[in-house]
């Protein structure tokens, strides 16, 4: 009976604490949040990532030490769980981690922080968090920075296959580097792009195979885009006897195939890979207006 009681009164002092932390925030209308709503999106090549998050102030507080413990684990935002989505496979300080949407917690630290990348994502903050249920966790440094009043996610450092996700708020950041194997995404997308609407015409397979070649990537793919590409192109079925002819010896290309030093030969035409595309210029008038 007593162990009953007691659960009933941690459990209303529990939903107390959340009415108070929402300052009398309404479960019912839609009303303006202290903590206001935010998301931000990067794309890495093809893959987004996605941060999605509430924006407490800092309203003239102490936070690291005092409204944010160290070593205590943090919700790293206000409200519901602050939420991370990737679309692909990528990695975190070098660590691989599966796409899916993630629940994002930290542990602070004065010199060292904790980032957490939760399978639960739906909870109300870090109230229930269970370490049983992290996918990957990385240590980073923490950095000084100029105040931001609003916490604030960015993504800094740019690259066509890695971003720095930084959280910003106070006089402080906290940065976790995210890496994304461009190249290898792209490819096999490739594949399932071409299998819709894009398949029926010939800029598709050449954007393909323009893609793999300026990225010195599988020539083999490459070359059966481009011979896909030209089959579907009808400006192909009118053309110069020039113009067939450089066709052809590019056709001819799907048979020899690449060699090992990246030489395109077919008998006495041969390419070194890096002049495909000016070849591909003079044998097509690339127009798509």
């Amino acid at each position: 009976m007593h162990k009953h009681f007691g659960r009933v009164l941690l459990l209303f002092q529990t939903i107390l604490v959340l009415i108070s932390l929402a300052h009398a925030q309404s479960t019912i209308l839609d009303l303006p949040r202290p903590s206001q709503h935010a998301v931000v999106t990067q794309r890495i090549g093809i893959t987004d990532i996605t941060l999605n998050y509430h924006r407490p102030l800092v309203n003239s507080r102490k936070i690291w030490g005092g409204l944010v413990p160290y070593g205590q684990v943090w919700r790293a935002g206000a409200n519901e769980n602050t939420t991370i989505t990737f679309t692909d496979p990528v990695t975190v300080e070098g660590k691989p981690l599966p796409k899916g949407t993630y629940g994002l917690h930290m542990f602070p630290g004065e010199k060292e922080w904790t980032v957490v990348f939760s399978k639960n994502s739906t909870s109300w903050g870090s109230f229930t968090y269970d370490e049983k249920e992290d996918a990957l966790r990385v240590t980073v440094k923490p950095q000084p920075a100029d105040l931001h009043e609003a916490l604030a996610y960015d993504f800094d450092d740019v690259k066509p296959d890695s971003a720095t996700v930084t959280l910003r708020w106070e006089k402080l950041a906290v940065p976790f580097k995210v890496g994304v194997n461009t190249n290898e995404i792209v490819q096999a997308s490739l594949h399932n792009q071409l299998r819709g609407l894009s398949q029926y015409t010939w800029w598709g397979y050449d954007d393909a195979a323009s893609y793999l070649v300026d990225n010195k990537l599988n020539m083999d793919d490459a070359l059966k885009y481009e011979e896909a590409s030209i089959q579907n192109e009808e400006r192909f079925t009118v053309m110069d006897a020039s113009s067939r002819a450089r066709a052809n010896k590019r056709k001819h290309l799907r048979s020899s195939g690449p060699t090992s030093r990246g030489i395109l030969t077919t008998g006495s035409f041969t390419r070194k890979s890096h002049e495909w595309p000016a070849l591909r210029a003079t044998s097509r008038v690339r127009s798509r207006r």
